[in-house]
């Protein structure tokens, strides 16, 4: 009788294979959990970018109305513009609202009140651009009326968020672009980047 069996450590033929079974069990749950995570990446930037088919849709539907027009009917949100910098070959929908729905599509109108328009969007996504931005820039604003306002960057600002405040009376109509700030930071903080466009003619 061998060393092994006298101590009763030989492995026997019923444990190999709970050992198999066991060993196919682990690697079955982690293939699973990889497909998974594969889908919820790939299903992120798809989503996403059907989205910007379905505003693009709806900012079109919108111009030939003259009327909001929701991208999809649970949308708590509708395109009221379209934001450009040529320079940059920017350009994206603005949305109604500033609700955490709206912004993640998309730049949002946050204020419109007479010769002040505040538009905010997140930092590493559609106002990512802010940070290429430089005096003298031309800014274009497509109305669903079907409007074109054309603004010039005058002048840079970085502020807390509590503490942004706009002139009441300026001398001529403004457009001032907000987003968070650091760019490139992944944590929330206080201050925000505003580039301040004034209207040409």
């Amino acid at each position: 009788m061998s060393r092994a069996a006298t101590l009763g450590t030989a492995p026997t033929s019923g444990g190999r294979a709970t050992r198999r079974a066991l060993s196919r069990a682990i690697v079955g749950v982690l293939l699973c959990t990889g497909l998974a995570l594969l889908a919820q990446g790939l299903w992120i930037p798809a989503k996403a970018q059907l989205a910007q088919v379905l505003l693009e849709r709806a900012f079109a539907q919108s111009l030939a109305s003259g009327q909001p027009v929701k991208p999809w009917p649970w949308a708590d949100t509708a395109p009221v513009a379209r934001i450009s910098a040529p320079r940059l070959g920017v350009s994206d929908i603005v949305l109604s609202g500033s609700s955490g729905e709206a912004m993640a599509f998309g730049p949002t109108e946050v204020v419109a009140h007479g010769p002040v328009k505040v538009l905010a969007a997140h930092r590493d996504t559609h106002f990512a651009f802010i940070r290429d931005l430089r005096t003298g820039d031309e800014i274009v604003l497509q109305a669903i009326d079907g409007t074109l306002a054309r603004y010039r960057v005058v002048a840079f600002q970085t502020v807390r968020w509590d503490r942004f405040a706009y002139p009441a009376a300026p001398r001529r109509e403004l457009l001032a672009l907000a987003t968070c700030y650091p760019f490139g930071a992944t944590e929330h903080g206080p201050l925000r980047r505003v580039a301040w466009a004034e209207k040409i003619g």
